[in-house]
């Protein structure tokens, strides 16, 4: 037998927000922030998409001149890094880890240096 006593939980309550989330959730819809923040997302992930793609030409193009010339060009690697960071910066923002819309909204393009100097792998210099 089951004890009737204790009605099932159904998550109704579980909620974080409290009684006046409604009228909350109201002024965040109606909020032209909010939907301009939606609009600049959009043409970021499109910019993502964009700088991806670059990124694969100089990553091929960065093989190449490595396969025949048997170094790297410090133009292509300056090239990438500033790639790596764009795309970085537009992760941050869409992911609201950051307020500063990137380039070509309210910041500059970043520069090449990355953010953290990572080291090469033992064999591969």
């Amino acid at each position: 037998m089951t004890d009737d006593s204790n009605p099932p939980n159904d998550g109704a309550n579980d909620g974080v927000a409290g009684a006046g989330s409604g009228a909350a959730m109201q002024e965040n819809l109606k909020s032209k922030s909010t939907w301009l923040r939606l609009v600049f997302m959009v043409v970021l992930y499109v910019l993502c998409g964009l700088a991806s793609l670059v990124a694969s030409f100089v990553v091929a193009l960065g093989f190449l001149w490595v396969l025949f010339t048997g170094e790297a060009n410090e133009r292509l690697k300056h090239a990438g890094q500033g790639i790596a960071n764009y795309v970085c910066q537009i992760i941050e923002y869409l992911t609201y880890n950051s307020e500063v819309r990137p380039f070509p909204f309210d910041a500059e393009w970043p520069s090449e240096k990355p953010a953290a100097p990572h080291a090469s792998p033992a064999g591969l210099d």
